[in-house]
């Protein structure tokens, strides 16, 4: 949960705010219900969705957020790759939320298709044309930082 959180936040600190608020909202939910069946996608896609309401909080404030400083540009190309993952953090937090959880499920932490459908409960072909969608959406919004790579 911890990777996952931190790949979308792209901060040590949010990431463990995200922890927190996950397992605060699976203890709420463990005294009102009957236990999770699948705890580990449960938690894979809390800690993705938590992830990106820190992100979106984060835009609303308008704060700037102070970044690990292993990722703190020294080069260049890091400075580059830096601002890359800047922008795909705020491009992720402008999309809706299925889409957003597929993205992250599918490219951070490297689901198939048939898994992302699974743990989901939707078909092959609506993850797929999610996925698809969504990739041309973050192309789009990336462009200035993608260049001819796109």
């Amino acid at each position: 949960m911890f990777r996952t959180a931190y790949r979308i936040t792209g901060n040590a600190g949010d990431a463990e705010d995200v922890l927190q608020t996950v397992f605060l909202r699976l203890l709420r939910r463990g005294r009102s219900s009957a236990p999770l069946e699948n705890s580990e996608g449960y938690l894979r896609r809390a800690a993705i969705n938590a992830a990106l309401d820190v992100i979106r909080s984060r835009q609303a404030d308008r704060t700037v957020p102070i970044p690990d400083e292993s990722l703190m540009p020294t080069t260049p190309a890091r400075a580059d790759s830096f601002g890359l993952r800047q922008a795909l953090g705020r491009a992720m937090a402008r999309l809706k939320p299925r889409p957003a959880e597929i993205f992250a499920l599918r490219f951070l932490e490297g689901l198939s298709n048939p898994q992302i459908a699974h743990l989901l409960g939707i078909s092959q072909v609506r993850v797929a044309v999610i996925v698809h969608r969504t990739r041309v959406q973050l192309r789009n919004e990336l462009r200035p930082y993608l260049g001819d790579r796109s």
